[in-house]
């Protein structure tokens, strides 16, 4: 009996902890691929450029708070076929002429559980989503509107 609590927590806490540290970065995946498609949508129904990234940062934000990741995530524009994975994916593609195609990648680092100050940094890991947005064909032009 003694045996079997002792490998009992020998084996079972490293089992939980590996199964926290995986949901942790699960979690943080599936709220960057929110983030990135509700970033995209945000842009693509905004009035203008300027409003558009400011309504993209936001609903990243949002999306990725709703998924439990408290950190600010960085929201860039990339050019059509960029990998989001990259060091650097680019920054300025985003425009709402109609017609255009471009990507938004979102990008976050999330700790793992339990890492605390002891470790911070060298535990994080990287997360990217990314959202092809395609602005609409025939899209009014909302920048000056009709009498």
């Amino acid at each position: 009996m003694i045996e079997f609590v002792g490998l009992s927590i020998v084996l079972l806490v490293p089992f939980v902890y590996l199964f926290l540290c995986v949901f942790s970065v699960q979690r943080s995946a599936f709220g960057v691929t929110q983030a990135a498609r509700e970033a995209g949508r945000a842009f693509a129904t905004a009035d203008s450029a300027t409003q558009g990234v400011n309504r993209a940062r936001l609903a990243a934000g949002l999306a990725l708070r709703d998924q439990g990741v408290s950190d600010t995530p960085q929201v860039r524009f990339a050019p059509t076929g960029t990998n989001c994975g990259d060091g650097n994916p680019g920054d300025g593609a985003e425009t709402l002429e109609p017609g255009a195609s471009f990507v938004i990648c979102v990008r976050t680092v999330v700790a793992l559980p339990g890492t605390g100050a002891l470790f911070a940094g060298i535990t994080d890991v990287t997360v990217n989503g990314q959202f092809t947005v395609i602005i609409d064909q025939f899209r009014a032009n909302r920048q000056d509107p009709q009498p």
